[in-house]
């Protein structure tokens, strides 16, 4: 055993250890120039991730094995104040289940971000993080210098739940392995993620993928009238975040 009671030891044993370590990340989508990619991470079971995106950026989250269990939680970057409302998410586009098209909006009535595609089917907007889960976004925002107090409900990703029709909330487990759900960034986001096990399924999760590129010329498929009002709103308030300055 490698002795840390002093300094040398100590730099000794955290060397050997960044030597045994074999950090893996997720494969670039194919067609998908590997030089653009921004971030390629893959997040080990209890681990969580923090990170600023520009608008713009594609978000892929991925399920490698069928088992990982992804608690997501948003806030506008430059206005930390404005963040994901999962209440309105699941009320303005009249669906608690996500899918291709489904907004992620604010409580200020934009869209932080769009469901481009998915190939899971397996979410859950109602039930929220564990207690570990929440444990885990709360130490993603201390990295951004935020406090518990600014994470508000999330959603979870991959391991889904359905209301049953006596109301009664059921899980459905995962999807496939190798599922995956893009998301498309419409204001810079501050992204937080933690991989922890459902309050339904406590089952040990696996790894989860983490990808994001720049894709400014997606566009999310949905002509919803209650969608294109918010993008309106979004489009209007990033326009003013543009022009803060009035030229003399």
């Amino acid at each position: 055993m490698t002795n840390t009671h002093s300094p040398a030891g100590a730099r000794a044993h955290a060397r050997a250890q960044a030597e045994a370590a074999t950090p893996t990340t997720p494969d670039t989508p194919p067609g998908l120039d590997p030089t653009t990619i921004l971030v390629a991470q893959r997040i080990p079971p209890g681990g969580y991730a923090n990170i600023v995106l520009g608008r713009g950026t594609r978000i892929r989250l991925a399920d490698p094995s069928g088992t990982t269990c992804a608690h997501l939680f948003l806030l506008r970057a430059e206005s930390p104040w404005e963040r994901l409302n999962v209440a309105d998410t699941v009320k303005v586009p009249w669906q608690a289940y996500l899918s291709a098209g489904h907004p992620l909006l604010s409580d200020q009535g934009r869209v932080l971000a769009t469901v481009l595609t998915d190939t899971s089917g397996h979410h859950d907007t109602l039930c929220g993080p564990t207690t570990d889960g929440r444990h885990q976004l709360h130490l993603a925002a201390a990295k951004e210098g935020l406090e518990p107090r600014d994470v508000g409900p999330s959603i979870a990703l991959f391991r889904g739940a359905r209301v049953a029709p006596n109301g009664a909330i059921e899980s459905t487990g995962n999807g496939d392995a190798g599922a995956t759900i893009d998301l498309l960034v419409h204001l810079p986001l501050t992204l937080l993620v933690a991989n922890a096990p459902h309050p339904l399924d406590d089952r040990p999760t696996g790894d989860l993928d983490l990808l994001a590129w720049p894709a400014p010329a997606d566009r999310a498929g949905n002509d919803d009238p209650e969608y294109r009002r918010a993008v309106e709103n979004t489009e209007a308030a990033w326009t003013a975040a543009l022009n803060r300055e009035v030229p003399a």
